[in-house]
């Protein structure tokens, strides 16, 4: 059967370059991981089993012998070249003179030439700090290196960690100068030292004419993609040519729990898809094979270009290339070798593929599609299901299987949800991908008609971000898994163990029970029917990570007042829609940091808002400015607040506690302290008793209101600034609260909630609850006081 799986399943695999390609890939690993010579041990007992092979091949039949005279010397071979070429450049790189100067921090004056695109690091607003891109990583390579003025004979690879500004448009091929202090590389790679820049580069090169093309071709690509919502705007960038710079990381942590990570880097199936596209274009207008054959590869190096001619690119290409011949072939004998020799090439030219994770799992999808896949669609096929159907299900299936152990042992999780999210998501990856690069290259000579393109994706795009969020919320969605090798050692025998036991129809057929089981009994009591929200709820804390965002219903459907933001959109859409918020009367942000203003578009820009409102205070300048021009882009007023006020609505008041008017509102200048300070304090009156919201108020704040002598009795209190230690027990005392909910983000870097902040809550018999543990935290009526009810966190922690 020949099928658009690109494999015959009727003919034996040719793995005579198999051993070849494991001694190449293995003894580059051990080498790596291990120590050099372990690379040099390894290529001798590759040669070892070569010389076996061909003394084993005489007197054999002669399609045995043929077999093992193929194997043996391509193990020889190959293995020569490992001992050669690979061994002597992974001990140059373990003694590279660098090192040392590395090990003490020393700095230096280096000049080098970029390997790879800058990948921006994501930084979350909090406090005066604004969210966004603000450093970013680069590979590269030494060209000359002087550290305590005297000169570094080094021309090893290097990893550059610099501030996003100017640095992130650098290219490959460019060479800069830089000043910057050294730290000690990851082990297990061939980069020698890590350098630390602080300033912009200098002495800055040339780029090529062809890496200059390409930057013209995905700037396009972003600026037209600029039509689009926020989420897909970033996303159909990174899935047309792997260009992340704007990707919200909300979308990226989604696509990982739901196991459609690798759509969002540039992959063999990326390249796949274009020059198969060309192909059919090529055939259609009646060209010859190889007419049609040219063409494709012609796509394929433009495509390359395009995304950048890096090694992560290069490696996607040679894997493309894997996919593209079984497709042509449609043969399964002529893909496996050809992954072999990709294999052999890729590692030998560039040894830290060998430990490479996206190396890894390209070799073991192209494995697993050419020859996994086509197996159990003929055998889907035979029970009866439709073929198309059969292709469609074994293609996801065999792909997650054989990368799961990888992704298990690097990510510490697995995913239980990918198989069907990537059955979900394929139909619209390819269109998206077509439509995207045709925007690309369009968008240099006309905007409008690669606007009009970048549209046509969008539905795709929205598809796919719908696919990753609600794969990504399916209860059970991520089991947590041990890390590292023996994590991914243990998957794999599981995996292993499953395959075998399929084999018999009885454990078929349990296997079946369960999964119907689980899928119309588990599954629709969680979530079809998940209790959430729950009934009559009055307040909730929204799980926005490191930031608040509290939500006071107004006993109206579809009604609430909320109060910050938190720092990023996504999480506080998420938040309201499970609620059902569709109108907001009023927006309240206590202060204008970013972990409580980051989200103010989630409000903003899907629900019908009344008005935004702030407290005296205008600072820090940048967040004042973002929230003047956000509101007024929405049509929406702001107002504000100040001591005194009081706000109601049919089943919600809220009391303006602090500011006064009188309070000293800080200068531009002044720290996160004084900012917190001037907090707005509220406190809510809800069905379910009283809320008292006190912002990121710290110590002078909190002296205040309790020299003021006002009335801060309350059954419920959000904890100020996250249950950061600058918190009075005597503010815990007057509130008497029974319930404290504490807003904060897993594995924060700030040691949020403090330890001695929360003995003190418990000391006054305050049920303490945070978000980072429980998730979205609701506060509900009883007839014997306020009840909390908690909807445990989104996903595990990282």
């Amino acid at each position: 059967m020949s099928s658009w799986l690109g494999t015959d399943t009727r003919g034996r695999a040719d793995v005579r370059l198999v051993p070849a390609a494991l001694v190449v890939w293995l003894a580059t690993m051990a080498g790596l991981l291990l120590g050099w010579w372990w690379s040099a041990v390894g290529a001798f007992a590759g040669a070892v089993a070569g010389l076996v092979l061909l003394a084993r091949a005489r007197g054999r039949p002669a399609a045995v012998r043929w077999w093992r005279l193929g194997a043996a010397w391509s193990l020889l071979a190959c293995s020569l070249a490992v001992g050669i070429f690979g061994t002597p450049r992974l001990r140059t790189a373990a003694d590279d003179p660098l090192r040392d100067a590395a090990n003490v921090g020393a700095t230096g004056t280096f000049r080098i030439e970029i390997a790879e695109r800058a990948k921006p690091v994501f930084s979350a607003g909090f406090g005066g700090r604004q969210g966004g891109v603000r450093a970013v990583i680069l590979r590269a390579r030494l060209v000359t290196a002087v550290v305590g003025g005297r000169s570094v004979p080094s021309t090893g690879a290097v990893v550059v960690v610099a501030p996003s500004d100017r640095w992130r448009a650098l290219l490959p091929g460019q060479r800069v100068a830089a000043t910057a202090a050294l730290a000690p590389a990851e082990q297990g790679t061939l980069t020698v030292a890590m350098l630390r820049v602080r300033g912009p580069p200098r002495e800055v090169g040339e780029a090529s004419v062809w890496q200059r093309i390409a930057q013209t071709l995905r700037s396009g690509l972003r600026d037209a993609a600029g039509v689009l919502d926020p989420e897909p705007r970033g996303l159909v960038p990174a899935l047309v040519v792997g260009d992340t710079d704007d990707l919200s990381p909300q979308v990226v942590d989604d696509f990982q729990a739901a196991g459609l990570a690798h759509l969002l880097a540039v992959s063999g199936t990326n390249l796949a898809v274009v020059c198969v596209a060309v192909l059919l274009l090529l055939r259609t207008l009646r060209c010859g094979p190889r007419a049609a054959a040219a063409g494709a590869m012609l796509a394929l190096v433009g495509f390359v270009v395009l995304a950048g001619p890096e090694p992560s690119v290069l490696r996607a290409g040679a894997m493309g290339v894997v996919g593209l011949l079984a497709l042509a072939v449609g043969r399964q004998r002529a893909a496996l070798p050809a992954l072999g020799v990709a294999v052999i090439v890729l590692v030998l030219w560039d040894p830290a593929l060998a430990v490479s994770i996206g190396f890894a799992l390209s070799v073991l999808a192209t494995g697993g599609l050419v020859l996994i896949a086509p197996r159990w669609a003929e055998r889907l096929a035979d029970g009866g299901v439709p073929r198309g159907l059969a292709q469609a299900l074994a293609v996801p299936a065999a792909a997650h299987l054989v990368t799961a152990p990888v992704v298990a042992g690097f990510a510490g999780q697995v995913s239980m949800v990918a198989i069907v999210a990537n059955l979900l998501a394929a139909p619209v990856v390819a269109p998206a991908t077509v439509v995207g690069v045709l925007a690309a290259v369009v968008a240099p000579v006309a905007s409008w008609p690669a606007e009009l393109l970048v549209r046509l994706a969008g539905p795709e795009a929205d598809w796919l971000i719908f696919v990753a969020r609600h794969g990504a919320e399916v209860p059970g969605a991520v089991v947590a898994w041990p890390t590292g090798w023996l994590g991914g050692l243990l998957l794999a025998v599981c995996v292993a163990l499953l395959l075998v036991a399929l084999r018999w129809r009885r454990v078929r057929v349990l296997v079946a029970v369960m999964l119907v089981g689980l899928l119309f009994v588990v599954i629709p009591a969680r979530v079809i029917a998940p209790g959430w929200p729950p009934d009559g709820w009055a307040a909730v804390a929204c799980d926005v990570g490191q930031g608040d965002a509290i939500v006071l219903s107004t006993g109206e459907e579809g009604r609430a007042v909320v109060v910050d933001t938190g720092p990023e959109e996504a999480p506080l859409t998420a938040c309201l829609d499970r609620l059902g918020v569709s109108r907001v009367p009023l927006v309240v942000l206590s202060h204008l940091h970013a972990d409580h203003i980051g989200g103010l578009d989630a409000v903003l820009s899907d629900r019908a808002v009344g008005g935004v409102a702030v407290s005296r205070a205008r600072v820090p300048g940048w967040a004042w400015e973002e929230v003047r021009d956000k509101a007024r882009d929405a049509g929406v007023p702001v107002v504000q607040l100040s001591a005194g006020q009081r706000l109601s609505w049919p089943g919600l008041v809220m009391e303006v506690l602090a500011p006064d008017d009188e309070e000293v509102m800080p200068a531009e200048e002044s720290e996160g302290t004084e900012i917190n300070n001037a907090s707005l304090v509220l406190r809510a009156v809800t069905p379910a008793g009283r809320v008292l919201l006190s912002g990121d108020v710290e110590l002078a704040a909190q002296a205040r209101l309790l020299d003021e002598h006002l009335d801060l009795s309350a059954d419920v209190i959000k904890v100020p600034h996250h249950g950061s230690r600058y918190t009075s027990p005597e503010l815990f005392a007057a509130v008497r609260a029974r319930i404290a909910l504490v807003s904060v983000g897993a594995q924060n870097q700030y040691g949020h909630p403090s330890p001695i902040t929360l003995r003190a809550l418990t000391g006054t018999g305050a049920l303490v609850l945070r978000t980072d543990t429980s998730g979205d935290t609701a506060i509900v009526a009883t007839s014997a006081g306020p009840r909390a009810v908690t909807r445990g966190p989104s996903r595990s922690p990282p």
